[in-house]
């Protein structure tokens, strides 16, 4: 038979003889969504997915019915009018966890799957009433804000003490919650459609990060794909609404804003940053895999940063990558044309920020800092200052000692 499988070696039932053409294999129940020329076909009790061809993906249908491997070759042959190895076929399936050899001759009926939590939870949060009432909340926030210039969101609102030590760890340790608000959010959107969405907590550099993990999605039509992939946003703009509202709940009856208040603040800016960072699409942020969904791409930064490379090769009189570019999915060539100068203009606009924005800005905290170590404002300025300056100093080290180790384990790993 002529396969379209691999060459992996058949993975045969644990004491059988060999591959038994007449004997059902095992099919959990799967998920079919149709996507460009191929389908996606998906295991979400195990998160396996993989694209199949059409016709690959109808033959496992076939064995999922009951149909054994000799009777859907028949079928397959006929309908398709080439031949298959089902025994490899079965071998690579089975390897991607859509298939399972089984010992016990007859119709296997796959089990239940077990419930996925938080999905009530997640479909309660995510409802059009939920929906609503979130948008009542921005609303509601954006007209206090109006109606109050000093409830704007500002960079000065982050300096809501004048104690440095105090900005910087309170900053710094306080928006972690917030961070993983934000990636529960896309985790819950995802379990109200039943998939087996998780956060995950990691380091990146120096930085505890929140990663959620949602690979069930590209088994999902792509009109319920948008609120998953929103859902972190949505749940920023609604944290800066609430922490703005109570802010102005907050205000003196004099009209200032007491110390509770000025820290609501500085937490709603920081998540106005997150936000605005959502638009760096050259960092695969939420708004980058959406505009990949509404596009239709597979892998739009690769075939972008491929065209970057071509063209750069070619101005500099070195050969093109042609060859590379002439094999990327025809939609990402045609997206990549114009999109490969978005990716230009995030990395411009990063440089810009760094260059007019936080590089003063940290000369500037630093300076502060420096001039209070003269102790002439007081004990608490200059402990204050010292402690600022050891807690920068030893983030600094670190980062630099992971980059030193990074680099020797590179040298001494054998390639």
């Amino acid at each position: 038979m002529s396969g379209h499988a691999g060459t992996d070696q058949v993975i045969v039932p644990a004491g059988e003889p060999g591959f038994d053409p007449d004997r059902q294999v095992q099919v959990p129940r799967l998920s079919f969504l149709p996507e460009g020329d191929g389908v996606v076909v998906g295991n979400a009790d195990t998160d396996s997915y993989a694209v199949l061809p059409t016709d690959g993906a109808e033959l496992l249908r076939r064995l999922a019915e009951g149909m054994t491997p000799r009777a859907a070759a028949a079928w397959y042959a006929e309908t398709y009018g080439e031949e298959v190895d089902m025994a490899e076929l079965l071998a690579d399936l089975a390897e991607l966890g859509l298939v399972a050899l089984s010992d016990t001759v007859g119709r296997v009926t796959p089990s239940a799957p077990a419930p996925v939590r938080w999905q009530r939870l997640g479909r309660a949060l995510f409802s059009p009433v939920a929906l609503l009432a979130y948008a009542a909340l921005i609303v509601a926030a954006v007209a206090v804000a109006v109606a109050q210039p000093d409830l704007r969101p500002h960079y000065r609102a982050i300096f809501f003490t004048d104690y440095l030590t105090v900005v910087t760890i309170v900053l710094a340790v306080g928006q972690w919650p917030l961070i993983a608000l934000h990636e529960s959010a896309h985790a819950l959107a995802g379990r109200r459609l039943g998939l087996r969405s998780r956060l995950t907590i990691g380091y990146r550099l120096q930085y505890l990060v929140f990663e959620t993990v949602m690979d069930g999605l590209v088994t999902v039509p792509r009109r319920k794909r948008w609120v998953p992939m929103l859902a972190g946003i949505g749940v920023d703009l609604v944290v800066m609404a609430l922490l703005t509202l109570a802010a102005a709940a907050l205000r003196e009856p004099d009209g200032s804003l007491p110390l509770l208040a000025r820290l609501c603040l500085a937490l709603s800016f920081g998540a106005l940053l997150r936000v605005a960072w959502q638009f760096f699409l050259y960092l695969r942020t939420d708004l980058y895999y959406l505009l990949t969904l509404v596009l239709g791409t597979v892998d739009l930064h690769g075939s972008a940063s491929v065209l970057l490379r071509h063209r750069f090769r070619r101005l500099t009189g070195r050969p093109g990558l042609d060859q590379q570019w002439a094999q990327l999915h025809p939609v990402d060539r045609r997206t990549a044309r114009w999109y490969s100068w978005v990716m230009v203009a995030g990395y411009a606009a990063t440089l810009a920020t760094l260059t007019f924005a936080i590089v003063p800005a940290g000369i500037h905290f630093f300076a502060e800092a420096l001039a209070e170590l003269d102790g002439r404002h007081g004990t608490d300025n200059l402990v204050d200052s010292a402690v600022v300056l050891v807690l920068s100093v030893a983030e600094l080290a670190f980062v630099g000692y992971l980059a030193l180790r990074t680099r020797r384990r590179a040298r001494t790993t054998p390639a």
